[in-house]
């Protein structure tokens, strides 16, 4: 059975309900970060999609609320809690986490700062969460409308994004490995609007309509291609830099890299630009 620590339960429960205050819809946590509540269809044998419809709490991130009354509900029923998340995606902040990790042994804060750079944007002052490990995690607000997805590594070695469905862990939390805690200057801001740039990175391409009609088989790696020639003036850079990291990824990077340089030709980059946005992709990627 997990150690009780009032005194440590009692105070990120003050931690929550300071976070519910602003907006921010939580769950307690046990100190290895999952959420505290063991599921109540945890002995069926299949796994049930209830998100809470039971109206039973232990269902993870659906728990999350910003009612103080039932986040007093949820932490009294997990007195061994230690720290808290905060729910992505949910108004009014629609949050979305830019995490940057340390544990990969890459530079997070050196490629995020490549792809300012490249894409022409710069982080806002915002809210940054120190972690125990000597990370950061930084909060940015999203447009009702974007629905974000959690990814690993996606956009670039050791960045991770916690969006719809995910949670960040919120300041004050107390882990196994330590306390997360706001970078001084930054705890009193509101997760400040994620720069337009930034979030076309983070949004993914919409899927190609199916067609009921057989087809003929598409050689590997030209939906990316014809992902680039759909860029318009504005998207053509993001795109073929997306378009490459996901032939790198593939392993389909070095063979398509040509196809995918004549495609962005076609829409309108030159030879330089594009040869340097496939470079930099296969450079973050590990494959330079």
């Amino acid at each position: 059975m997990a150690t009780i620590d009032r005194h440590a339960t009692a105070l990120v429960l003050a931690h929550a309900l300071s976070a519910a205050e602003r907006g921010l819809a939580v769950i307690p946590l046990s100190r290895t970060k999952l959420p505290a509540l063991r599921s109540p269809h945890h002995e069926q044998p299949e796994p049930n999609p209830c998100h809470g419809e039971c109206g039973r709490p232990g269902h993870g991130v659906y728990d999350a609320s910003t009612d103080p009354r039932r986040i007093r509900t949820l932490f009294a029923a997990a007195p061994w809690a230690t720290g808290y998340g905060i729910a992505c995606g949910l108004p009014p902040h629609h949050l979305i986490g830019i995490d940057l990790d340390t544990k990969s042994g890459t530079d997070a804060s050196a490629a995020l700062r490549e792809l300012a750079l490249r894409h022409l944007f710069t982080i806002p002052a915002t809210v940054v969460v120190a972690t125990p490990s000597g990370g950061r995690h930084i909060w940015l607000a999203g447009p009702p409308d974007a629905v974000i997805p959690n990814s690993a590594s996606r956009l670039a070695p050791g960045i991770d994004v916690r969006g719809a469905g995910g949670y960040l862990v919120g300041p004050g939390s107390r882990t196994e490995h330590g306390i997360y805690s706001t970078v001084a200057g930054t705890a009193h801001l509101p997760p400040a609007s994620c720069p337009p740039a930034l979030l076309r990175l983070l949004t993914p391409p919409p899927r190609a309509h199916q067609s009921a009609l057989p087809q003929m088989p598409v050689p590997r790696g030209q939906g990316l291609v014809q992902f680039v020639l759909a860029a318009h003036e504005g998207q053509r850079n993001t795109r073929l830099f997306w378009a490459a990291c996901r032939a790198y990824e593939n392993g389909i990077g070095e063979t398509l890299a040509e196809e995918l340089c004549d495609a962005a030709l076609q829409v309108g980059l030159t030879e330089r630009e594009a040869l340097s946005t496939i470079a930099s992709a296969a450079r973050l990627t590990g494959h330079a």
